[in-house]
């Protein structure tokens, strides 16, 4: 640990000592890295951020494995410092809903390998957590490996145990950011010039962020805590008074003192009234997210003074005495006593309101910026997952693939380029934080939509699905339909096609997603595809620069469409994407939309050389998607270009007009069918849409949403990056061989032949359910002989084959055709069997006539 002044130079620069700052440095230099610096505002080790403040509990279990497997690898890496109480967590519950909810966790845990999950009798719940009112509860879920972190104890100890350098004291004021790229940090205590810097400022984040000109969106919110006095219920031996002696403390060192006191009963929570617990020696520490959403101004999360931490606002006693929370009938004491009896009358001996942050979507923001080369974040993250995310984040920043001990791990769902544009308006970040914030405990039921902030973006055909009775879902900030009511009549018409879907499995669903899938298959439909993204690469180089950035031949002719992947060096599936030739050194790339373009087309740009230019037109052009057996009837209508099969093959594109209106045509086809995507500037799609519309009614042209999308192309085995495939996999272990020439150079391919001659462990594979017609969700696992062999990645029903689908990946032995497995789902364990792919139409009659 350092106390000097820092220095005028470091490689890097890690700006944020507390729980990630800690972890990324000392990360980077196990793996190697030098010359790395890390500095605070605040004193050393008790820097006055969230790290400092929190009682450290840590529950493992999360629906994302992401986020469950950093948690795993974070306790057991603090563990092995001695950092760590496992003294295991129990999340009890209080209602049938939250039991259900319950039965969900020991899935999940089941799936991500977390060990020994179980879930527990009222009975057992108590000969844990005696203070618990047995008649309370209906039963709990046990994670032996759950614990508690000792915060200062493990900031000394990465300090104490990592080359780097540490300075305390020390305010950043200025980010050099010109030409693109990272150059210096600025301090109060002078200039360090560096090659790359970390944010990991957490609470500070959007004010560092604003430093570079970045609009980072880190909402802080407060949660309250307090500590009882001493209970004689908790007859232990405490050290509280002599925890912090000797290190400098900002404002109340009562916090710091018992956070720093370890529990020696489980760590427990009780989700349905939004609260958690754990004992500290001999009191008592209860936790509240019980109240209204208190959102701190991102711009003014203020310093260290004698009074307080920065990270610390006076305790409010209303919000815990008062019912506040939108979603809860108690307020946080009212609950404690009833749950906790023997806390109803003791006095408090800490108290506190908590700053700690969400960006919109709840998941962390880590990689390296857009905007600026060289600058990372490592942001919006708890202590539970902070040691993951540091060696994640080290791993990236000096291999170039992020990954845990245990492999690859896949970052679309926390990488910090997800954000759409409009993500770093203030009022927008802050209310959707706020929301996340509200949800920390709730249950949220699948599919799920928010609804505020709605209608930022919409594509040109907004006003027609408003019409025909679109059930609109947000992705990426677009109004994407799910299903529409115009085409309710369709459910009577295939009423025996379409099986009930009841349960949480069914809820959000609707019959019509069900029905526009059939009659697709029997007609043709019209999908919205604005979301879907088209970069643009264009320059002297540009077929050079895709065949290094892409796996397959790019040694293509104008007109010609060629499906490819991006990978990472580690071989891990970067993105799907549709390469089309449109001249010579002139190329539209087309991939999904959501988080797609920042990450996606930003690795382009990344990649690209000075003579190539890479233009992202997120917006720039709206699409449809015509599918269907009709489709080709319908499209030669609207055009004079021969669209037959001889005249427009398979994965041929053109530019042509339908109707009046410009499109770069592509015969390709998402759900299995013929059909052509066809791209037009954006202000030309509302024309386009209506060509097509009025020229297929008698052909029995429909609207589709994304319900059907996602029944269809799961049918065929279409991949979406993200849910089958992300950089947790490699194009082998993904099914995807073709989309792979081994005689091209391209990024990933020296980890790809390693993996070939090693031996492909795990591969994809379509399972079907024997006796069911329940939908299987995401996250649930795949076992044999009782024992977890995989997890659903993706699951719908088949409504062309009447079967239930999940698609896995599982052990190379397990993947033959005809091996039976189970799946437990909801808490139901269904018979499935593994089935060779793809589901429907084999032989590709369809997609090919």
């Amino acid at each position: 640990m350092s106390t000097e002044t820092p220095p005028s130079r470091a490689d890097t620069v890690v700006i944020g000592a507390g729980a990630v700052g800690c972890s990324v440095a000392y990360h980077l230099t196990e793996l190697g890295a030098e010359d790395v610096a890390v500095i605070d505002q605040g004193p050393l080790p008790v820097t006055g951020g969230s790290s400092v403040h929190a009682p450290g509990i840590m529950f493992q279990t999360s629906p994302s494995k992401i986020q469950t497997k950093a948690a795993h690898y974070t306790s057991r890496l603090l563990s092995d410092a001695g950092v760590y109480d496992e003294v295991g967590g129990i999340e009890i519950a209080r209602s049938e809903e939250r039991m259900d909810f319950l039965r969900r966790r020991k899935e999940w845990a089941t799936s991500y390998g977390l060990p020994e999950p179980q879930l527990l009798s009222p009975e057992e719940v108590t000969e844990h957590l005696p203070l618990v009112d047995e008649d309370e509860i209906l039963g709990g879920y046990y994670s032996p490996t759950d614990g508690r972190v000792d915060g200062i104890s493990a900031l000394q100890w990465y300090m104490e145990n990592s080359s780097a350098s540490f300075y305390g004291n020390t305010e950043v004021t200025d980010l050099d950011v010109s030409g693109g790229e990272i150059n210096a940090v600025e301090t109060d205590q002078g200039r360090i010039d560096c090659e790359r810097a970390v944010i990991a400022t957490n609470n500070w984040g959007y004010q560092t962020g604003q430093l570079a000109g970045l609009d980072l969106p880190i909402a802080p919110v407060e949660h309250q805590y307090v500590v009882t006095e001493p209970m004689d219920e908790l007859d232990v031996e405490t050290s509280v008074g002599d925890n912090t002696t000797g290190l400098d403390v900002p404002g109340d060192r009562s916090i710091a003192e018992y956070m720093s006191e370890g529990p020696h009963q489980p760590v427990g929570r009780d989700q349905d009234h939004s609260l958690y617990f754990r004992t500290h020696g001999n009191a008592l520490g209860l936790g509240s997210y019980n109240h209204e959403t208190l959102s701190v101004d991102p711009e003014a999360m203020g310093k260290n003074t004698e009074e307080h931490q920065a990270s610390v606002r006076g305790f409010t006693k209303k919000h815990w005495e008062t019912p506040s929370h939108r979603g809860r009938d108690k307020s946080a004491k009212q609950a404690f006593d009833e749950l906790l009896p023997a806390t109803q009358d003791v006095d408090y001996e800490a108290t506190e309101n908590g700053i700690f942050v969400f960006t919109p979507d709840g998941m962390p923001a880590v990689g390296e910026t857009a905007q600026v080369e060289g600058l990372w974040t490592g942001l919006a993250i708890w202590w539970t997952h902070s040691g993951g995310y540091g060696r994640i984040l080290a791993e990236w920043m000096e291999n170039g693939t992020p990954r845990l001990p245990s492999g690859p791990v896949d970052t679309g769902g926390i990488h910090v380029r997800r954000f759409e544009p409009h993500a770093g308006e203030k009022d927008y970040f802050v209310d959707r934080g706020a929301k996340r914030y509200e949800q920390v405990y709730s249950i949220v039921e699948p599919r799920w939509q928010p609804d505020d902030h709605r209608g930022i973006r919409t594509s040109p055909f907004y006003h027609q699905q408003k019409e025909l009775g679109a059930e609109f879902y947000q992705s990426g900030g677009w109004e994407t339909p799910q299903w529409y009511e115009s085409n309710s009549d369709l459910v009577e018409r295939y009423e025996d096609q379409i099986p009930d879907q009841d349960g949480w499995q069914g809820i959000n669903r609707s019959k019509i997603e069900a029905a526009e899938h059939l009659h697709t298959r029997d007609k043709v439909s019209m999908f919205d595809m604005t979301t879907f993204s088209s970069i643009m690469v264009e320059g002297e180089g540009s077929q050079a620069f895709l065949q290094r950035v892409c796996s397959n031949d790019m040694d293509i002719e104008t007109g010609q469409v060629r499906y490819s992947l991006l990978l990472n060096d580690g071989g891990g599936i970067l993105a799907d994407i549709t390469v089309v030739k449109l001249d010579d050194e002139e190329f539209m790339v087309t991939t999904g939309g959501g988080n797609s373009p920042g990450i996606h087309g930003g690795h382009l740009e990344d990649e690209a050389p000075e003579t190539v230019s890479v233009h992202i037109e997120e917006g720039a052009k709206s699409t449809i998607g015509l599918w269907g057996p009709n489709a080709r009837l319908l499209l030669q209508r609207c055009t004079d270009e021969d669209v037959t099969n001889e005249g427009f093959p398979y994965f041929r594109a053109k530019q042509m007009y339908v109707g009046d209106v410009p499109v770069i045509a592509l015969r390709v086809s998402y759900v299995g069918e013929l059909g052509w995507e066809l791209w037009t500037p954006t202000e030309y799609g509302q024309r386009l849409w209506e060509t097509l519309w009025e020229a297929g009614q008698d052909l029995g042209v429909r609207p589709m949403g994304g319900g059907a999308l996602s029944s269809m192309r799961l049918e065929k085995g279409f991949r979406l990056w993200g849910t089958d495939i992300d950089t947790d996999s490699n194009p082998f272990e993904a099914g995807l061989p073709f989309a792979v020439d081994m005689d091209t150079e391209f990024i990933g391919k020296e980890a790809l032949e390693t993996a070939r001659s090693e031996g492909i462990d795990n591969k994809i594979t379509p399972l079907t359910l024997d006796d069911s017609t329940d939908i299987m969700l995401s996250g649930r696992p795949v076992l044999k002989d009782g024992e977890a062999i995989g997890y659903v990645q993706a699951g719908n029903y088949g409504y062309s084959i009447d079967e239930s689908i999940g698609y896995t990946y599982v052990p190379s032995e397990y993947a033959e055709a005809g091996t039976s497995v189970q799946i437990q789902c909801e808490g139901e364990t269904y018979d499935a069997t593994v089935r060779d792919e793809p589901l429907f139409d084999p032989g590709r009659d369809r997609i090919l006539k």
